[in-house]
């Protein structure tokens, strides 16, 4: 297990230690944003598909975790010839070079949360397996609100353009590049 200190100061999060001593155990003293923050500091991200551009803008600010280990994947060109391996009619979901929902990076990032992000139509989230600290590559993006997978899953951002090439996305539709 790689404690979550370890993981926020790699991706260059703010993270305040309050280390053991008398009278406190030891913790991590994790700032929640306020909303207006979220539009302070985004990144755009374009997924270019065999159907089209999806654009989503993704919040490093909010979600330094989830965006971080995102955006080194964009940047090592991982998701390029990926396809969407699972489609149903609430989500679309990619990022697996295994292409059957099973394979990953090589390593996980912790659960990371906002109740600024819900999971909306146009949510950019991580997949996981049941264990909540098991994303690594795989992200979905929701066609549907799903409410009941709030403070459950990682939402790090959200489609801006290319909803209708969400919605057109099937199954094997390949991630031609992501940057």
């Amino acid at each position: 297990m790689v404690p979550l200190r370890f993981i926020s100061e790699v991706l260059g999060a703010e993270v305040n230690y309050i280390p053991a001593g008398e009278g406190n155990t030891s913790r991590i003293d994790v700032k929640e944003q306020p909303a207006s923050s979220v539009e302070e500091d985004v990144r755009i991200v374009t997924i270019e598909t065999s159907k089209g551009n999806i654009i989503v803008e993704i919040y490093p600010k909010l979600m330094p975790i989830t965006a971080g280990n995102f955006e080194k994947l964009v940047e090592k060109s991982f998701y390029n010839g990926l396809a969407f391996h699972r489609v149903e009619d609430w989500v679309i979901q990619g990022g697996d070079p295994q292409g059957n929902g099973t394979g990953g990076p090589g390593w996980s990032i912790p659960l990371e949360i906002s109740l600024h992000l819900q999971n909306t139509r146009g949510a950019l989230a991580m997949a996981r397996s049941s264990d909540p600290n098991s994303a690594g590559s795989q992200f979905y993006i929701l066609k549907k609100d799903a409410s009941w997978l709030d403070t459950q899953y990682a939402v790090f951002g959200k489609v801006i353009e290319g909803m209708d090439v969400v919605d057109k996305i099937s199954v094997g539709d390949k991630m031609l590049s992501v940057k």
